[in-house]
Parts: C-alpha cells; sequence; structure tokens
C-alpha cells in the first residue's frame, strides 16, 4: 500500500470540544480555494463534532455552486507511547 505524503498543515485535528462551527469555516474556506485538507478525529465526541462540521460547510458551499462530498476513512498515527491510535477521516471530494 503507498501512503501518501499528507503535509502536516492540510490536517485539521478535531477535538471534542471543538467549535463545529468553526471548523466548517476552515473547511469552507479551504474548499473554495481549491484545497482539500484532510479532516482528522479521535474518539467519539471529536467524531461527532467533526460529522457535525462537515454537514455544515456543505451547507457553506452550496451557494457558490460546490457539491462537497466526503470520503471517509481510517488513519493509524502513533500516539505519546508509540502505540498506534486509529483515527476516523473525511477528506472532501468535490465538484464545481
Amino acid at each position: 500500500m503507498t501512503k501518501k505524503n499528507t503535509n502536516v498543515d492540510d490536517v485539521i485535528r478535531v477535538r471534542g470540544d471543538s467549535n463545529a462551527g468553526a471548523i466548517a469555516s476552515v473547511i469552507a474556506r479551504a474548499v473554495v480555494g481549491g484545497g482539500k485538507p484532510k479532516i482528522r478525529a479521535i474518539g467519539a465526541a471529536a467524531v461527532n463534532q467533526a460529522t457535525k462540521a462537515c454537514a455544515i460547510a456543505r451547507g457553506f458551499v452550496a451557494p457558490r455552486g460546490i457539491d462537497l462530498s466526503y470520503i471517509i476513512g481510517f488513519d493509524d498515527i502513533e500516539g505519546d507511547s508509540g502505540k498506534p491510535i486509529s483515527a476516523i477521516t473525511w477528506t472532501p471530494d468535490y465538484s464545481i
């Protein structure tokens, strides 16, 4: 399996206490600018906030004629103790 090089700046890390509207705004600005930032969440609360942010961002870009959807997947990242941790990811996929 080939691993893509992802710039750290292109990953939006969502926490359980993140503001879904603020995250949605970041996603929408990136999409309008032609970017495809990966959204990453670990834990139930973070996944909830990320899912809400993705839905809100879709509403933000729809008036501009952008049909925003997401490719959902998993990433294995290294935790503080060196053990692998599974994270859920959303990668924007859109057409204008």
